[in-house]
């Protein structure tokens, strides 16, 4: 029997108390990760870490957009096609501001969350953009071990004009951008495996959304939610719990780490 451990945004932005969208607990949940890659080194034949990528000037950071005043949003605010329509915002560049209106309208017909304008988090080349020291001290023990084995690392979040929550495809598909539609490659290294552990932040958002992508196309008794190494955006608690009920309903496994293969 092969299992693999996938981990999720495992970032100092969201993993540190001092980073931009830190998710409280967090720091915590890397520690237990870390614990479990130790536990369980030879019984993992894969490890898969997401990383969160994003540039300064994005969809869903304060910079792109502005309001009537021409101030940019604080960040947490919610914006909806109503509000664009309404003129109470608009994309602060004149030439995605006809893609703005769509990019909004589009999230709300295919059932998306609404875009959260975020602060800027795990830029690339920054601290923040880093996978949580304790954790990755424990990722290259596990490299170490066995010489020519290589954690999977897979970035997501780098096209401005879309979020990337889930580590499967982006919330908006880009036309022009293959790394915003289905990562089959993802998929079919995740399918070797007869148990995939999911790990990471945020339950509330990242975590929920790849583990509902995956559904798509594995089946739900191979997926396991180790429910004491992901933690929620604040604000956003209920979104993880009425997660953990939706996917318990349909067969997903919940168990602590500690439990998945003790």
């Amino acid at each position: 029997m092969t299992n693999t451990l996938l981990i999720i945004d495992p970032q100092n932005d969201f993993c540190d108390p001092r980073g931009a969208l830190y998710v409280p607990g967090a720091e915590q949940d890397c520690l237990r990760v870390a614990s479990l890659v130790d536990r369980l080194d030879m019984e993992f034949s894969s490890i898969h870490v997401t990383m969160d990528t994003h540039h300064l000037f994005h969809v869903a950071h304060p910079i792109f957009w502005v309001n009537r005043e021409g101030k940019h949003p604080a960040p947490f605010t919610v914006i909806t096609s109503d509000m664009v329509a309404a003129g109470e915002y608009e994309a602060a560049v004149s030439q995605y501001k006809n893609y703005a209106v769509e990019y909004v309208q589009t999230l709300e017909r295919t059932g998306k969350y609404n875009l959260c304008v975020w602060p800027p988090h795990c830029l690339i080349g920054t601290w923040g953009h880093d996978i949580y020291p304790a954790l990755s001290e424990s990722l290259l023990a596990w490299e170490t071990a066995v010489p020519g084995r290589v954690v999977d690392y897979t970035y997501k979040g780098s096209n401005i004009r879309t979020e990337h929550y889930s580590a499967i495809r982006a919330e908006v598909s880009d036309a022009a951008d293959p790394g915003s539609r289905t990562n089959f490659a993802l998929i079919e290294r995740l399918k070797t495996a007869d148990n995939v552990a999911i790990a990471g932040e945020a339950l509330s958002h990242c975590v929920a959304n790849t583990i509902r992508d995956l559904l798509t196309c594995l089946p739900a008794e191979k997926l396991v939610v180790l429910t004491d190494v992901s933690s929620n955006v604040t604000g956003f608690e209920e979104y993880g719990t009425m997660f953990l009920q939706e996917v318990e309903n349909i067969g997903v496994r919940l168990m602590t780490s500690e439990q998945f293969l003790s």
